[in-house]
């Protein structure tokens, strides 16, 4: 049987710049984290998708923590179930081994290119980085000015709801998710749930990718929250949050890639259950709550035109941001072009190999550490 592949982003292309959440990757090694080190085009996505998939293959549970800034390509794996993690050790993402030659350790693509031929090409990579660099800087100051215009967009529309009655359907749905474990588990004893943070939908060089119905899989009850933007589905989504983790429960939060401050998604695994606002549940088996049932029709008609006149304004600038970005990956592209002659790809193939035999040596002995805890 096959293992589950989930699709997230660890990181993303936001209003405040690259914000990331790697470290939520890296909690997942507690066997072994290898951190792989290199220039552009060196061969670090298509080793860590090779070791991905054979270790789905062979029945693990992986997750592939895609890149932002090139949707092609992965910045790190996870197989979950044997605590053994690969990262992209290089920039914006820069990650150095905590525990070398413990936990950690490095794989070197830098060993396997040819420094002293690629001498010719400094200059070229010196002015494509920084180019690269340019176009990163222009795409989060259309991103900053998005998130004013939402943030615009969100104040006019709040004067539109009757929170009130939102809120006390929020109590309600908060004793129809955990009436069955209050009891079971109860407030303020101490315990409070892990959380983790993650992206799972990002703003790319490809345009907006949101793989919520990767991270979504095998979860029973889905629920829907629909309605117009700014109008709290963040917020409502955010109090069965702070709700679960207060009766002890694990959660999952996927953050919005213009505010990562905001939440797309929410995960309580334990009760098999998840709110999310992607639209690719609007239609999708969920159980759809609509929020714009708790807007005043009239407010909502007089601040219409102001409200549509920002949407648009918003869309204009996220398109502005996202063209800046696929700038730079056709300007990393170019990059990478200064690498690759250089590399000697039997050499990475051969360390493919090796790591892989190692990482599956290391999942087998994990495997059996856990049957005899089971039996003892």
């Amino acid at each position: 049987m096959k293992g589950r592949i989930k699709k997230v982003f660890p990181g993303g292309n936001t209003s405040e710049g690259f914000f990331s959440y790697y470290s939520y990757l890296l909690e997942k090694g507690f066997k072994r984290i290898f951190v792989v080190k290199g220039g552009p085009g060196v061969g670090k996505s298509t080793l860590m998708k090779k070791i991905g998939k054979r270790m789905a293959e062979l029945g693990y549970d992986v997750e592939f923590h895609y890149c932002s800034s090139d949707n092609q390509s992965l910045d790190g794996i996870a197989v979950l179930d044997a605590g053994i993690v690969m990262v992209d050790g290089t920039a914006p993402h820069i990650v150095d081994p905590k525990y070398p030659g413990g936990l950690d350790e490095i794989i070197n693509m830098g060993e396997y290119w040819d420094s002293e031929a690629m001498q010719i090409h400094v200059d070229q990579i010196i002015a494509s980085t920084n180019e690269v660099s340019r176009h990163f800087k222009r795409a989060y100051r259309y991103l900053s000015a998005a998130k004013v215009i939402a943030d615009n967009m969100t104040q006019s529309l709040k004067l539109s709801m009757d929170f009130p009655v939102l809120n006390k359907d929020t109590l309600l749905m908060e004793k129809e998710l955990f009436g069955n474990i209050a009891i079971q588990i109860p407030e303020n004893n101490g315990v409070m749930g892990r959380v983790r943070h993650l992206f799972s939908c990002a703003y790319t060089p490809d345009g907006f990718v949101d793989y919520t119905d990767s991270i979504l899989q095998g979860i029973s009850r889905v629920y829907y929250l629909g309605g117009d933007f700014g109008i709290g589905r963040s917020t409502l989504m955010q109090k069965i949050a702070h709700k679960a983790m207060a009766l002890g429960l694990n959660t999952e939060i996927y953050h919005l890639p213009l505010m990562p401050e905001k939440i797309g998604t929410l995960i309580i695994a334990e009760l098999d259950i998840a709110l999310t606002s992607s639209d690719h549940f609007k239609e999708n088996n969920a159980i759809v709550i609509n929020l714009d049932q708790y807007v005043n029709k009239g407010v909502a008609a007089e601040i219409a035109a102001q409200v549509r006149s920002d949407k648009e304004l918003l869309d204009d600038l996220l398109k502005r941001g996202i063209a800046c970005i696929s700038q730079a990956k056709q300007e990393h592209d170019v990059l990478e072009q200064y690498y690759v002659p250089y590399m000697d790809f039997e050499a990475v193939g051969q360390k493919c190999e090796e790591i892989q035999s190692r990482i599956l040596d290391l999942a087998q002995c994990e495997a059996q550490a856990a049957s005899r805890r089971i039996f003892n």
